[in-house]
């Protein structure tokens, strides 16, 4: 194949050089085509065959098929794709000279008139050809499919060149992320900015990367999560803040994970975690509306009706429900243990009770959430930024919320008390020198922006690549990220 590709871009190294010998240059400055495919095959859709047009046009895109020694060529461009007829009768010597060194691939420019030919193909009757971007890699035959997935990654601009599905994909992407911005402008929340770069790791618990700042000579961390600082915009006054950008977390690659990532996260003063209960199906709606027309979705073939109240059960509850297993009997780490070991579960490198629900969880309960439901009330042992439950101090008043048995977002009643939050992060910073590297560490600075007063205040997170993956259908994050984190050849 190597070699295949290496005698083609010969050829075309040749054409090109004939090009430049002729004074003509294939990389021009400029060149502004007037007319898009899609909106000349609307306006014309009516135009009966062998019926020619007054119609001038200037068209521009990628040669994706060339017949009849440039005859014919099909012109694809951002919106979709048109024929050009380039006949002898209506173009310059110079332009028939220019197209017998077009390839398969390349860019080209064409003003002409606009027509149908007689077998019924809309096209644009060529009166001047241009070359505006020689390519010199050939075309796949066929880049989609399971024989070239990782090259589709690879070399993802040859991937949307030739597969539509993934060039539809993306474009929707960026209209969920769109609807999405609205929604929260909509509800008066203020898009903020906040740093990617930071001194201490916080947020979340994950492992992070580290850089290094040479003029101040200090590490900093790519950021996990802007959660701390969000609320500290809280604080400062600004009621209802919402930011979506890149978080980037040291971890695993799979179908649901990659190491950078393009999270939303919104707070709201004078709001809890059951406000948020209602803001996230209700954005969720919204945004699927915008960019699908509709509130159903479709996840690996089986309908999911968004516009159906969520399920809302707690952790425990579901615990018990599908690995029968009640944890809120085990009054210590040991016999949750036990009671994870009985049902199949290895639970015994969880440090704390927290934990061992949450392995238990992950193993036996989340493939089951496929309608969308809200995991409420997680164990305070695992969540130090939320508020302890109103009615229950072993658990803390944060939901995640689940869709086709994948986490989609999550929810606080964000905690106010700086002693609480104090005390929190002392017992993780207990946990990291156990060895959890994951767990948070002591940011002093936020506590003390807790101590001038927190309102009362909601928050949600959600994450942007897997919320694509559910409104267009992709089977992995990969397929939702122009480019995705790849391994080294």
């Amino acid at each position: 194949m190597a070699t295949e590709t290496n005698i083609h871009r010969e050829s075309r190294l040749a054409k090109l050089k004939s090009l430049q010998e002729k004074n003509y240059n294939p990389y021009p400055y400029c060149f502004k085509p007037d007319a898009k495919a899609a909106d000349l095959q609307e306006k014309y859709a009516d135009l009966p065959a062998g019926e020619n047009t007054e119609d001038r046009v200037v068209i521009a895109g990628r040669a994706m098929a060339v017949r009849n020694s440039g005859m014919f060529i099909d012109i694809k461009d951002d919106s979709g794709k048109i024929q050009a007829f380039c006949h002898k009768s209506h173009l310059s010597e110079d332009d028939l000279e220019l197209l017998k060194c077009l390839d398969v691939g390349d860019l080209v420019g064409v003003k002409g008139f606009v027509r149908r030919t007689p077998r019924g193909e809309l096209s644009v009757a060529a009166e001047k050809f241009d070359i505006i971007g020689k390519s010199l890699q050939p075309l796949p035959e066929k880049f989609h499919g399971l024989t070239d997935i990782e090259a589709r990654y690879r070399q993802r601009y040859v991937d949307f060149i030739m597969n539509d599905d993934s060039r539809e994909i993306f474009k929707k992407r960026c209209r969920i992320i769109a609807a999405v911005r609205h929604y929260f402008e909509n509800h008066g929340f203020m898009e903020v900015e906040t740093p990617m770069l930071q001194s201490i790791m916080g947020g979340a618990n994950a492992k992070p990367f580290v850089t290094h700042h040479n003029t101040l000579d200090m590490d900093l961390y790519l950021r996990i999560a802007p959660e701390l600082f969000l609320k500290r915009l809280v604080v400062g006054g600004f009621d209802r803040v919402f930011e979506i950008g890149r978080n980037f977390r040291n971890e695993g690659i799979d179908k649901k994970h990659n190491p950078e990532f393009t999270a939303l996260e919104a707070y709201q003063a004078y709001a809890d975690y059951n406000d948020m209960a209602e803001l996230i199906p209700d954005m969720l709606r919204f945004v699927c509306r915008e960019v699908n027309g509709s509130e159903i979705i479709t996840v690996n073939g089986r309908e999911i009706d968004l516009s159906k109240p969520f399920i809302k059960k707690s952790i425990v509850e579901l615990v018990e429900e599908y690995a029968g297993i009640d944890l809120m009997k085990a009054d210590t780490v040991e016999q949750a243990r036990e009671l994870a070991k009985s049902i199949g579960v290895d639970a015994a490198e969880c440090s704390n009770w927290g934990k061992v629900v949450q392995q238990v969880f992950d193993e036996l309960v989340e493939p089951n959430l496929i309608e969308p439901t809200l995991v409420m009330d997680m164990p305070r042992d695992i969540s130090p930024l939320a508020k302890t439950h109103r009615k229950n101090p072993r658990l803390v008043e944060h939901f995640d919320a689940y869709i086709a048995g994948m986490e989609v977002g999550c929810a606080y009643s964000e905690l106010s008390n700086p002693l609480e939050q104090k005390a929190r992060f002392d017992a993780q910073c207990a946990e990291r020198e156990a060895g959890d590297d994951e767990a948070q560490m002591l940011d002093e600075d936020y506590v003390t922006a807790l101590e001038n007063a927190l309102p009362p205040t909601g928050g949600m997170g959600m994450g942007m690549d897997r919320l694509a993956i559910l409104l267009t259908g992709a089977e992995t994050i990969r397929d939702v990220i122009a480019f995705p984190t790849l391994r080294n050849k």
